[in-house]
């Protein structure tokens, strides 16, 4: 019996380590008859999904399902392929076909529960990740997933101690930082949020996402920026709500000067928020280490 190819074993390594582009290219050089294999399929699949090329995941994928016959991970992969593409129809054939070739797959249950949270089915989604919960409730897909599927049924709160256990559990994972930094971000709370994306960002450099989070929230930190922290809470559309309502309000109590001058309070604020944030960026990312 011969081991794995080392060409496999590279490009999985590489895809580990968050370098899709250097997997495909190290799955490129494989000969003709092993680069149609099922694990040269599933790799391909995971890198490009690594870098949302979705048309090029489904097409893989289907491909793989044609040469190779059903296969779980192969349909989970052409299902979140064509949730992103907006077939969530398709999306969720295919990994309701994938569940009946592997009904206990936490990673299909956990793909097909998010799917299910973006398409508002948040009772159904808590089903999904219940179930895969009960086959490994530390695999840290579960954790994600628990996560998502709180955040999608409002739970901010819930989401975000979620995140808290997902990092307590896995240190060392950049995805738990970026959760936890994301939840906390969502509950207008920029020092977790930064201190979450800084730390994914040091333990996955080649993550470009997570660095601009990083630097972001940097700027969001800074105290020349915290007169717009309601806006980085709440939005800037319930923000100016407020405000409008407020000044109509005092207007409509017979009070107009005191309206007047929360006028102009917001009107200084608006004023603020266009001038500061693109002189502080500027000077952040000018300084940024």
């Amino acid at each position: 019996m011969t081991g794995p190819s080392p060409v496999l074993a590279r490009a999985q390594a590489l895809l580990l380590a968050g370098r899709a582009e250097e997997s495909l290219g190290e799955l490129a050089t494989l000969p003709a008859a092993e680069a149609v294999g099922l694990v040269a399929i599933q790799l391909r699949c995971a890198a490009l999904a690594q870098l949302d090329r979705w048309p090029e995941v489904a097409e893989a994928a289907r491909a793989g399902l044609g040469a190779a016959g059903p296969d779980p991970d192969l349909l989970r992969q052409l299902g979140r392929a064509e949730h992103a593409l907006g077939r969530s129809e398709v999306a969720e054939r295919a990994l309701l076909d994938g569940l009946a070739l592997a009904p206990q797959d936490v990673d299909l249950l956990c793909t097909y529960a998010d799917v299910c949270a973006a398409n508002g089915q948040v009772d159904k989604a808590a089903q999904l990740v219940a179930r895969a919960a009960a086959v490994a409730p530390d695999a840290p897909v579960v954790y994600a997933t628990r996560i998502q599927v709180a955040y999608a049924g409002g739970d901010d709160r819930t989401a975000q101690r979620i995140s808290r256990e997902f990092v307590a559990a896995y240190p060392e994972n950049p995805a738990a930082h970026a959760l936890l930094g994301s939840t906390s971000a969502v509950r207008g709370q920029v020092g977790p949020a930064y201190a979450g994306f800084r730390q994914a960002a040091a333990a996955m450099p080649t993550e470009q996402a997570f660095a601009e989070s990083a630097m972001d929230l940097r700027i969001a930190r800074h105290p020349l920026m915290l007169p717009l922290r309601p806006i980085l809470r709440f939005g800037a559309l319930k923000t100016w709500a407020v405000a409008v309502a407020a000044i109509f309000g005092l207007r409509a109590a017979g009070v107009p000067a005191l309206s007047a001058v929360v006028a102009v309070l917001w009107l200084l604020f608006c004023v603020y928020s266009w001038v500061v944030p693109p002189l502080v960026r500027r000077w952040l990312r000018r300084n940024w280490r």
